[in-house]
């Protein structure tokens, strides 16, 4: 067989230990000898190796670690992390955004249903404004509730009309309120009156067009009297045939403006009139109030139209016309002698009136209890006589059954 060559080991000596140089004077690299070799690095992954640096001499290593004049002894692995490729510590990495980062809210309204669509309350008074806003410019006859009266700081009276939420403010002179200043109604200053008046028509619906009105603070003024005058002329001024739409005898409807107990007043198309209790109904009514109200439409008869000119025209209308009168047939009920319940409705001159509970009215002359009957008291009445040409029925009073304290 042949024999191996036999390696010589190395022999170390000062010289081998000391840093060598190449020519300019920079330190080499040294070789660690066979029994001070460090144990070798687990292998990176591959990296892309850059270009190297123009200071760098050729032919040099771009992975070579920079050495200094002095030799340093080899690091073992545990002290020393290796280094990698580039030389070059790597950067820490970027920290992610967080997860549950606030996205932007869509600015629609989740609706249960699918096609539904709901309407914010400034979505509203926008929509209400633009409306106003067009009418302003068409001169357009709007409606609204008469929701308050205000004093102002110099004196004056506004009315508050309430549209679909949105204030207009009304002058007291363009309320429209005429009324007659002659000996037969001095009643007291005119203004208190006017105010008296306006009072009682808290809660009725009244016409009125819009004056002015500003965008920035969106506040309306408005008038009354436009819209009524501009009412008289569509209804009441004869039209190209002489016709006009509000005549004698015509069944319209009216708004009841104000009541009080024995007179109900109403506002026909732009012109206001009063209905007395009697011209009411066919039964005789002790207060008017129980039957109507403020903000009521009923339905009204003409009796008579007078047109001297726009702003001076008077109606005359009455309600029991318009339904029938069943007093007639009711009266044919009664018998002589015979008693029957009834409430009181009126008391004038030591004259009691009575409105008997099967429909009839009754008149009594004299009254039979100790206790004087009044107002609204539950009577028992005898009746004695039968008037058919006023349709009513004469008797008396035999005891009060219950007295309205």
């Amino acid at each position: 067989m042949p024999r191996k060559a036999k390696t010589e080991e190395p022999v170390v000596t000062e010289d081998s230990l000391a840093p060598q140089t190449d020519g300019t004077g920079t330190a080499l690299e040294n070789t660690p000898g066979p029994e001070t070799s460090p144990a070798s690095p687990e292998p990176d992954p591959p990296e892309t190796v850059s270009e190297p640096d123009a200071g760098m001499e050729p032919g040099t290593p771009a992975d070579a670690p920079e050495q200094t004049g002095t030799a340093t002894a080899p690091v073992s692995e545990p002290e020393a992390a290796p280094v990698k490729a580039s030389g070059k510590i790597p950067a820490a990495p970027k920290a992610s955004a967080p997860a549950n980062a606030k996205r932007p809210v869509p600015s629609t309204i989740l609706t249960l249903s699918a096609d539904a669509e709901v309407e914010t309350q400034e979505n509203r008074e926008d929509t209400i404004w633009h409306e106003l806003q067009n009418a302003y410019r068409t001169h357009r006859i709007l409606t609204g509730n008469l929701g308050g009266i205000e004093r102002m700081e110099g004196g004056g009276t506004i009315a508050v009309v309430y549209y679909k939420e949105m204030r207009v403010v009304i002058p007291l002179a363009e309320m429209m309120i005429n009324l007659i200043e002659d000996a037969a109604h001095d009643y007291g200053e005119l203004v208190q009156r006017q105010n008296k008046i306006l009072g009682n028509m808290l809660g009725c619906e009244i016409d009125f067009i819009i004056k002015g009105l500003d965008n920035a603070s969106r506040s309306i003024v408005a008038s009354r009297k436009d819209a009524m005058h501009k009412k008289r002329q569509i209804f009441y001024l004869p039209d190209g045939n002489g016709n006009s739409r509000v005549c004698e005898d015509r069944i319209v409807q009216a708004r009841v403006i104000a009541v009080a107990e024995k007179v109900v007043r109403v506002e026909i198309f732009g012109v206001e009139c009063s209905i007395l209790a009697r011209d009411l109904s066919w039964d005789w009514l002790g207060d008017a109030t129980e039957h109507f109200h403020v903000g009521d439409q009923i339905l009204v008869r003409i009796l008579s139209v007078k047109i001297a000119s726009l702003e001076n025209i008077s109606v005359k209308a009455d309600v029991k016309s318009v339904n029938g009168n069943t007093s007639k047939d009711n009266l044919q009920k009664c018998k002589i002698q015979g008693k029957y319940a009834g409430t009181v409705t009126d008391i004038h001159k030591g004259t009691v009136f009575v409105r008997l509970h099967i429909g009839v009215n009754a008149i009594a002359h004299s009254c039979y209890d100790s206790r004087m009957p009044g107002k609204k008291d539950e009577v028992s009445f005898v009746i004695t006589r039968i008037d058919e040409d006023r349709n009513v029925a004469v008797g008396l009073i035999s005891r009060i059954i219950k007295q309205n304290i």
